[in-house]
C-alpha cells in the first residue's frame, strides 16, 4: 500500500484491522466493508450492496474483479491453513495474519512414520 501512496498511519490502521482509523474515501471503505460481506457471507450479499458500489462509481469489471480477488484469498488462505503453511516472516510480526494454524504456534507436525 505505501508503494501506490497510502500513509504510514493507513497502512497501519488496516493492519490493525481499523478501518475507521484508517482515513479511506468513502469509495473504498464501501468497496472494503462489500468484500469483508463477500469473505463472511457471501449469500447475504444483495443487489443494493452491488448498486452501492456503483453509486461511488465502480463499474461491473471492478466489481467483478474485487469478488475475484477476494474469493481466490479465501481459497488459498483456506488450502494454506490445511496444509499448515507458516506464514511469511512480515506476517509473523502480527502485520494482519491470524488465521493460519502456523500463525498461531501450532505449526506443521513431522511425519513420525507411523
Amino acid at each position: 500500500m505505501r508503494s501506490q501512496g497510502a500513509e504510514d498511519e493507513t497502512v497501519e490502521a488496516i493492519a490493525r484491522g481499523d478501518l475507521d482509523g484508517a482515513r479511506l474515501t468513502p469509495a473504498i471503505r464501501a468497496l472494503l466493508d462489500y468484500v469483508t460481506k463477500v469473505t463472511e457471507a457471501a449469500y447475504k450479499t444483495t443487489p443494493a450492496d452491488v448498486q452501492g458500489l456503483r453509486h461511488h462509481g465502480y463499474t461491473e469489471p471492478q466489481i467483478a474483479e474485487a469478488i475475484y480477488v477476494t474469493a481466490m484469498f479465501a481459497f488459498f488462505n483456506r488450502v494454506a491453513d490445511a496444509f499448515g503453511v507458516a506464514p511469511m516472516e512480515y506476517l509473523e510480526k502480527g502485520l494482519g495474519y491470524r488465521s493460519c494454524g502456523a500463525a498461531r504456534g501450532q505449526g506443521v507436525r513431522e511425519n513420525d512414520g507411523t
